[in-house]
């Protein structure tokens, strides 16, 4: 036996039609993990990408594709500023500390210290909510 639905009958299904049904879903902060690691790693890794010691690619599912896009051109700018020096020493990269605030539910803006060889930059993230994980829409190197 075979169910039949109408033309003009709505159907559980319909919902799923919508484009919007498959774009990025904002998640509140309730479902999310805590943003302070998030911060902290994404501040590591974008530091270490721009001393050349990591692959752009590790980034890609953290960040938006403005962000990607941005640090992709910083790193490459960067490597060309360094020129052949393959023997050169790579700097410690550490994170001295961060804070973070939340401006609204699903929206976190951190900022850390990062200590790279002698000097102290500050990176500043916006994570949003979506699809149950963080993801930087904005990062500012300082």
């Amino acid at each position: 036996m075979s169910a039949t639905i109408k033309p003009n009958e709505p159907n559980d299904t319909s919902k799923n039609r919508d484009p919007e049904f498959f774009e990025p879903q904002p998640t509140p902060s309730s479902q999310l993990p805590d943003p302070l690691e998030t911060v902290e790693r994404l501040a590591l890794v974008s530091c270490e990408i721009l001393a050349g010691t990591r692959s752009i690619e590790q980034i890609g599912r953290w960040v938006s594709e403005e962000v990607y896009r941005m640090l992709a051109e910083r790193a490459i700018a960067a490597r060309r500023s360094r020129g052949a020096e393959s023997t050169r020493v790579r700097p410690l990269i550490k994170v001295a500390s961060t804070r973070v605030s939340t401006p609204r539910d699903g929206v976190v803006e951190g900022v850390s210290l990062v200590t790279i060889g002698p000097r102290t930059r500050a990176v500043c993230i916006r994570l949003e909510g979506f699809d149950r994980r963080w993801r930087a829409s904005a990062l500012a190197l300082i």
